[in-house]
């Protein structure tokens, strides 16, 4: 009996359910149970230091995890979530794909993709007439990373 009671210690219990949060953040990312692992890790060692009953420490847990999530989170969430640097909106660019030449590499046919070459890359391409390959293009309009095309 007293080596449950050992193991039932309530700074091990509280230091486990600690870890236990702060792996199910790396399962459930979003930044917000994180701070609920810290906060039972501090209400773990509150209770190596002192003897409170089951409702303060509770309500330890509910203070740190909160005011941690509060006051940190934002500024947590931009160290660890870093800064995106050239992130293209697919509909800004739209504009100035239209115009634009391209030579089919794969014949295109209505009804079917094929491929153009365009700005050095290869499109999924389709047209409303059969264009053989070789033949260069004009684009006429972008539906996600597939190009409308048209002969010359």
């Amino acid at each position: 009996m007293e080596a449950l009671k050992e193991l039932v210690n309530p700074a091990l219990v509280w230091f486990i359910i600690g870890l236990l949060l702060l792996f199910w953040e790396f399962a459930m990312p979003g930044f917000v149970i994180f701070f609920f692992g810290v906060g039972a890790i501090m209400v773990s060692i509150v209770c190596i230091f002192a003897d409170y009953s089951l409702n303060i420490q509770l309500l330890l847990f509910l203070v740190f995890s909160l005011t941690l999530l509060l006051s940190l989170r934002r500024w947590m969430h931009r160290i660890f979530h870093g800064y995106v640097q050239g992130k293209n909106d697919s509909d800004q660019n739209i504009d100035t794909f239209i115009g634009e030449h391209a030579a089919v590499i794969e014949e295109i046919q209505p009804g079917k993709l094929g491929k153009v070459e365009f700005h050095g890359s290869t499109w999924k391409a389709e047209a409303d007439k059969k264009i053989a390959a070789g033949t260069r293009v004009i684009v006429v309009s972008k539906d996600n990373l597939t190009l409308k095309v048209k002969s010359i």
